[in-house]
């Protein structure tokens, strides 16, 4: 948990991957949560430039600046097809949206010292270190 903690509170910038423009959509409403909490929040969907205030971009590689942590809301079978980015914008941590898990997939990125946390709401666990 202090390892989550320590993420946490040290991180400033979040990229939503699977990031929806629908405000009905969990991915937009943590995007929403994590922004109001002071992250600068950005999504990667190459199906649109804007999600409501979010600035979105094609893929983790266009983003034109550093990123902290790559929040993941995709399905399992498909976290494969990012790992190649994830590496290449080197982030403190990779993080899969509760529901999300990839063992194989993920090893890359472990491999490489990156923080990786698989299977976990990252919302759920930033009000579990306001507490502590």
């Amino acid at each position: 948990m202090k390892q989550i903690c320590d993420l946490l509170h040290s991180s400033k910038t979040i990229a939503v991957v699977g990031l929806s423009d629908n405000p009905d959509r969990v991915s937009y409403q943590i995007a929403e949560f994590i922004a109001a909490k002071g992250y600068k929040v950005v999504g990667v969907n190459p199906l649109f430039k804007k999600a409501g205030a979010f600035d979105v971009y094609a893929s983790l590689k266009e983003i034109p600046f550093a990123i902290d942590i790559v929040n993941v809301f995709r399905r399992s079978e498909t976290i494969p097809e990012i790992i190649e980015d994830v590496l290449a914008v080197n982030p403190k941590a990779l993080w899969l949206q509760q529901g999300v898990r990839n063992d194989a997939a993920v090893n890359p990125v472990v491999e490489k010292g990156i923080q990786t946390f698989q299977d976990k709401c990252i919302a759920v666990y930033y009000t579990l270190c306001k507490a502590i």
